[in-house]
């Protein structure tokens, strides 16, 4: 169901903080044109921890209504409490969403054995497949390689793939050999996409597609095409775009940066998050010299 370049939205906001609508379904409209491959409505990018749960789903919906069924949507659907993890997956579908991301449990630290249970009880009641979201870097948990394949042995027709932001990229094989060779691998980190592809990954759910989704979507092409000298090329262009997004705390880079492409749309950030810094916002300019946007 996924594979390529998927990029995680940003959500846009008005100045008054309102969830900006049009503006998002024109973001959804743009994305497809370019040839994103599926989308990520309200992930960590589409700044979640500041949606009320209304508001999260009703972006899901608004995603789905515009995408009209052209790509795979793949809604944030995550919580450290069990049983608001299984309403949100409930939530989700109910939104005409096609699978659900979830990180495991973030703040509360549960154990091997507590992730295990929480994917447990979660596949029990899910009315959709579920991609597995490992950011241990944000969520302070970490799915290790033996309890993601115990977990993906356990559910194989409910988790059906893995969002690996943990930078570790012997992951890739070790989940492989794991979880098996239809377990879809996508990375989380943009930097890191092309040597993820390499050990056998199939695409990125990706920060940077935001801005310039359709060179990476032409990069992942290129590298499921085999034509490996394009897609260095490519990744080499964009490069430095991956690392301008990360040079303050995101989105505000992200959102800076689409601003600048974009500037009808708005792009406010909600507290806590704040507008990039002066140097980040140079960092951006620079880098979307290079890649030429």
């Amino acid at each position: 169901m996924f594979s390529g370049s998927i990029p995680a939205l940003v959500t846009p906001f008005a100045a008054d903080g309102a969830f900006a609508e049009d503006a998002y379904r024109e973001l959804v409209e743009w994305q497809i044109t370019e040839g994103s491959a599926g989308l990520v409505p309200v992930g960590t990018t589409g700044e979640a921890a500041t949606l009320t749960a209304d508001e999260h789903f009703y972006a899901v919906r608004v995603c789905v209504e515009q995408t009209n069924r052209r790509v795979p949507v793949l809604a944030g659907a995550g919580s450290n409490d069990t049983r608001v993890a299984i309403a949100n997956v409930h939530a989700a579908k109910a939104a005409g969403a096609d699978a659900a991301l979830m990180v495991p449990p973030y703040y509360n630290r549960p154990s091997q054995e507590g992730i295990f249970r929480h994917f447990e009880a979660i596949a029990r009641e899910t009315p959709l497949p579920i991609v597995l979201y490992n950011v241990p870097g944000r969520t302070v948990t970490d799915i290790q390689p033996a309890t993601m394949a115990r977990i993906v042995k356990a559910f194989p027709q409910v988790f059906i793939g893995v969002k690996d932001a943990t930078g570790s990229l012997g992951r890739v094989t070790e989940q492989r050999l794991g979880c098996g060779t239809d377990f879809v691998q996508l990375s989380g980190n943009d930097e890191t996409a092309l040597a993820f592809n390499a050990m056998g990954g199939v695409g990125c759910i990706s920060v940077t597609a935001n801005v310039a989704p359709r060179l990476c979507a032409e990069f992942q092409a290129a590298w499921a095409a085999g034509d490996h000298a394009t897609a260095l090329a490519l990744h080499d262009r964009l490069y430095p775009l991956h690392i301008a997004m990360f040079t303050d705390a995101s989105p505000g880079p992200v959102k800076y940066a689409l601003g600048k492409i974009k500037p009808d749309w708005p792009m406010h950030l909600r507290l806590p998050m704040t507008e990039p810094s002066d140097a980040s916002r140079a960092a951006v300019d620079a880098a979307m010299a290079i890649g030429r946007l």
